[in-house]
């Protein structure tokens, strides 16, 4: 297996494949998931020249089941030290859900400085914060997310089960057609990572406020949303982030729900290649 050591002794496992002079497209996945989870979006673009590269979070999939270290700061460091380790130049940098967090705090935070990204599109992503604050009166009640850590530690397996089932991919709307396969390769992923990273992760992708890493990111970029998205609502995530971007667009996508990358690839990636390529 392909891994980097980071400074604090975490192994995180990657996959880098198509020709190294190719594009690079830096694949970030949502919770609690892992790079399995672009294998569409990464076959897609392989067969299409560019050079495609997804991680496995810290505590998730194949990388260290580690204690600590389980917030968008250690998340976005582990990608910068990837990014070093490939010498990566001029890259795409594509987050869903949480990743889509740490994909912003890694852009602002560490790749614009070091000039090695071109451009970031966020899908169904968690930014500006998705936690009910007094600054975000739009947002989830702490309630909502202590039920989650609840479900999760309760029977983390019939949990992931359920939330793959119904809401995830919008499988418990009316007339949906549920994929077997989908919803127990999402079981599968969420069951190879550790329940400790997955329980502080939810902390780390509903409670962190990246107001400030939007407004700092100069890059290109388009940010993705279906309008029936359960897990992460357009209202306060989407329709917020793209004011705050000095250089976003908005791309709203009407019934498609949070896992749209898997339900409607066959919409999104067409998008992707034609963002790329502008």
């Amino acid at each position: 297996m392909s891994t980097i050591t980071t400074r604090d002794g975490v192994e995180i496992f990657y996959k880098d494949w198509g020709r190294k002079n190719g594009q690079p497209i830096v694949f970030h996945h949502g919770w609690p998931l892992s790079a399995d989870d672009w294998d569409t979006q990464m076959l897609y673009f392989v067969d299409r020249g560019y050079r495609v590269i997804a991680h496995d979070r810290r505590g998730h999939g194949r990388s260290t089941q580690v204690s600590d270290g389980h917030d968008m700061d250690h998340y976005a460091a582990d990608v910068a030290a990837l990014a070093d380790h490939l010498d990566l130049r001029g890259a795409v940098h594509i987050g869903h859900s949480t990743g889509g967090g740490e994909a912003t705090r890694y852009v602002a935070q560490h790749g614009q400085k070091r000039d090695r990204v071109a451009k970031l599109v966020l899908i169904g992503a968690v930014p500006p914060i998705m936690v009910k604050t007094a600054a975000n009166p739009g947002g989830l009640p702490i309630e909502v997310l202590d039920g989650l850590r609840q479900q999760l530690a309760a029977s983390r397996a019939q949990f992931y089960l359920d939330f793959a089932s119904g809401p995830f991919y919008g499988y418990n709307r009316p007339g949906a057609k549920a994929q077997q396969g989908v919803i127990e390769n999402w079981w599968r992923q969420g069951m190879m990572g550790g329940a400790k990273a997955h329980y502080d992760g939810i902390k780390a992708f509903s409670e962190t406020d990246f107001t400030e890493d939007l407004k700092t990111i100069q890059v290109p970029t388009l940010v993705m949303h279906g309008d029936d998205d359960q897990i992460v609502p357009i209202a306060d995530s989407a329709l917020l982030s793209s004011k705050l971007l000095k250089n976003g667009t908005l791309k709203v996508y009407e019934k498609f729900p949070h896992g749209m990358c898997t339900t409607h690839a066959d919409v999104i990636n067409p998008a992707l290649l034609a963002f790329i390529k502008s």
